[in-house]
């Protein structure tokens, strides 16, 4: 129950179908953004990069910088971060298999 009060939550809705979410926490002055997911028969039409912008919105006026995990394979989810503006950073601590990408905040 504690990720409910640690993180801000996002979720989209489509005639009351959960279609997408994410959430993000500021972690020092990095806003942590996680579990960025889009129900698979709408995923490719931008509701993940919109979720993306969304979480990054709300991120804190604290924060300098966004940072994110994925898995190390998932190769569409790596180039939507890249487009985004994220680079990648090499493997993810203390998480195997996944990998960090991070991207500063401008303004």
């Amino acid at each position: 129950m504690q990720s409910l009060t640690a993180w801000t939550t996002l979720v989209a809705r489509a005639g009351g179908r959960l279609v997408g979410a994410c959430r993000g926490r500021l972690e020092g002055e990095v806003w942590d953004i996680g579990r960025v997911m889009v129900a698979p028969d709408l995923q490719g039409r931008g509701l993940g990069r919109h979720l993306l912008e969304l979480a990054e919105q709300a991120a804190p006026a604290g924060a300098t910088s966004y940072q994110l995990f994925t898995g190390a394979g998932s190769t569409r989810n790596i180039a939507l971060y890249k487009k985004a503006g994220y680079r990648l950073r090499g493997p993810a601590p203390g998480a195997a298999g996944a990998v960090l990408m991070t991207k500063p905040r401008h303004g």
